[in-house]
């Protein structure tokens, strides 16, 4: 399987990822899900610190996942933004 090169932006910083051609389109939208997550969090609460609007957007979504929501029409599948979220800790890993 063919490895592309990909730059996601999560919470306002760039990320270059490799990832399958098939994994593309799946990382690119849960990037713009977390985006959004972070977005309405921003919007509804007092915080500004873009790394606790992340913290805040990823245990939202780990315990969303861990109650056994239902991906629905209305529900995110939130698989697709932990994955991502595995693959920036790995990225960022490698920085320091």
């Amino acid at each position: 399987m063919e490895k592309i090169s990909l730059k996601v932006v999560v919470a306002g910083r760039s990320y270059p990822l490799t990832v399958s051609e098939t994994e593309k389109e799946r990382v690119l939208a849960a990037a713009e899900d977390i985006n959004k997550s972070i977005h309405i969090l921003k919007d509804n609460y007092a915080v500004k610190d873009m790394q606790d609007l992340l913290a805040m957007a990823a245990l939202q979504m780990a315990t969303k996942s861990k109650a056994g929501v239902t991906p629905s029409a209305s529900v995110a599948d939130y698989s697709k933004i932990e994955k991502a979220l595995e693959e920036i800790n790995k990225q960022l890993d490698h920085i320091d």
